[in-house]
């Protein structure tokens, strides 16, 4: 017994790998000599603490292979009658917990549906709250809703504060007032807890994509009570506005919750998507370099790598840490859109489309899954597929202005629907006026209708409320158009001092500083008239076909 008391010390002070030397010595002693070694409870239990240990060391294969063999031996001395399974079976050594353990090697590995053979096998009566939160997880991954609203359920039975499981109920489409009935059983006082009535309120909105007022909620939390400053409820804040499409307030909201916390990953993916969106290089470099810092098994920092990658144009690299974040967590959608966004730009569209639909499945009401397969198609050519897609979008998401935009984007390439298109067009920004991706599409229509004057008032009215690098380069091509060079200089200089490197402005301002003053100040169109004709058959040559390569379908807003 002396050993044994030594391997107890062993694992009671997390010395893993001196119990795994020594476990593995005693073991083989036990094997040889059973009647001058270890009693059966003590060999059980030594069994269970060298998997233990393997476990906790990463050797998952190995530790499950150790904790079937103490299953085994329990079963085995039972029949035999030589110890009884109360005295192996005691101080957190049951078969459950065992059978728990060994669930998480598999998960570890991947071995989801042995994970879940094992954790049924365990009756429904001896199910702990650990084990039915687990059966939860891998029948919501296996696409079983109803055990696994079942498991969760039990959870809350037990532990009614067990908000992951919360937060999963109301996911799989569990009504708000049922769950929260579910949290009434808390012992002792609640006033301290007033909170918690309004968080499950604004997490049962976010779910049932009522964006507007999961949004209200959550400020009510972040501003008006204890949970000032709260990094989870601040990236919740951040993700809800990043579901509902307001790019600005979600970048704000996810760069508090970052200065909050830096060392807490949660929203940093999307974070990263927007700075990259947005162009802020030197940000991104700085958030990339802080969540590598934090850890590299989460697939949080692996995407933050990847977009810091795209928007310095090392897609290879990119796509290695998209991949990377995907192996981690094949249920990453931040990780699947980056890695389809990547596919798609060197034209590898069947595995793009692979990723965006994998994505879909994981995530059915996100807008950019529906929005990558659309480009997907368009890219090949497919233009059926795409308006089945980006129909869907729209019965799916609700007619938003995002998802109105990309239905549009797609009616536009064919002369038979573009009228319908530009009535989409017209809605959306009913819906939101100052809706970017729509704003920028409707003014190439009007571009391509000559209807110079309407898309200037279009354009007028967005620079009075917003200032972006691209409505003033388009609004200062048009001012080209309609000669006024005046003007068209304006705003090509306001253009490039937004975005340096913007090639359309470089470009018209070259192409103003080359005309000779005397042909600027000419007043007769009929003199230049052949001139003009000229310049606009370019145009519709290489420019528009530039404009329709840059639209910026990532309808997020600026």
């Amino acid at each position: 017994m002396c050993l044994f008391e030594q391997i107890k010390l062993l694992h009671d002070n997390g010395l893993h790998s001196n119990l795994i030397a020594l476990g593995g010595l005693v073991l083989t002693v036990a094997e040889n000599q059973p009647e001058n070694s270890l009693l059966p409870a003590a060999r059980y239990q030594t069994l269970v603490y060298v998997g233990r240990s393997l476990q906790s060391q990463g050797e998952f294969r190995r530790a499950e292979a150790t904790f079937k063999e103490a299953l085994q031996f329990a079963k085995a001395t039972a029949k035999t009658k030589i110890a009884k399974t109360s005295d192996m079976f005691k101080d957190g050594l049951t078969e459950i917990d065992v059978k728990y353990a060994m669930a998480e090697c598999n998960i570890a590995v991947r071995q989801y549906t042995q994970a879940l053979t094992l954790l049924e096998s365990v009756p429904q009566r001896h199910r702990t709250p650990k084990v039915n939160m687990a059966l939860g997880r891998l029948y919501q991954q296996a696409g079983k809703e109803r055990p696994a609203i079942t498991a969760y359920k039990e959870v809350l039975k037990e532990c009614p504060l067990a908000l992951e499981a919360v937060q999963e109920l109301l996911s799989l489409g569990v009504r708000g007032a049922e769950v929260a009935s579910l949290m009434i059983n808390i012992p002792g006082s609640c006033t301290a807890t007033e909170w918690l009535s309004l968080w499950v309120k604004g997490h049962a909105y976010l779910h049932n994509r009522d964006y507007t007022s999961a949004i209200n909620a959550f400020r009510q939390l972040e501003e008006n009570s204890a949970l000032s400053r709260n990094v989870d409820i601040l990236a919740t804040l951040g993700e809800t506005f990043y579901l509902a499409g307001d790019s600005k307030n979600a970048l704000i909201m996810l760069q508090r919750a970052h200065a909050v916390n830096h060392l807490n990953l949660r929203g940093s993916d999307l974070l990263a998507c927007l700075l990259a969106a947005e162009k802020r290089n030197r940000e991104l470099e700085d958030l990339a370099m802080l969540t590598t810092s934090v850890t590299d098994t989460a697939p949080q920092p692996w995407i933050t790598m990847g977009y810091y990658c795209q928007l310095s144009k090392r897609t290879t690299k990119a796509i290695y840490f998209a991949h990377k974040a995907c192996s981690i967590n094949p249920r990453s959608v931040e990780g699947l859109l980056l890695k389809g966004t990547l596919l798609l730009e060197l034209k590898k569209l069947q595995e793009a489309v692979m990723h965006f639909r994998e994505a879909m499945q994981i995530a059915p009401h996100r807008f950019e899954p529906h929005k990558g397969l659309v480009d997907c198609y368009l890219a090949m050519h497919r233009s059926r597929e795409a308006v089945t897609i980006a129909s869907n979008a729209c019965k799916l998401l609700g007619q938003t202005p995002r998802a109105l935009t990309l239905y549009a984007s797609v009616l536009v390439k064919d002369t038979l629907t573009v009228s319908k298109g530009k009535s989409l067009l017209e809605k959306a920004l009913k819906e939101d006026p100052y809706h970017l991706p729509a704003v920028y599409l409707l003014c190439e229509l009007y571009e391509q209708d000559m209807r110079y004057e309407a898309a200037i008032e279009l354009l007028r009215k967005q620079v009075a409320v917003q200032s972006t690098s691209r409505l003033h380069q388009m609004l200062a091509d048009l001012f080209s158009r309609v000669h006024d060079e005046e003007k068209a200089a304006h705003h090509f200089g306001i253009a490039l001092s937004h975005e340096p490197s913007n090639t359309r402005a470089l470009e018209g301002m070259q192409k103003m500083e080359a005309v000779p003053p005397d042909n600027v100040e000419a007043p007769p169109y009929m003199e230049v008239e052949e001139d003009i004709a000229d310049s606009e058959g370019e145009v519709e040559e290489s420019d528009l076909e530039a404009v329709w390569s840059d639209v910026d379908f990532s309808f997020g807003g600026q």
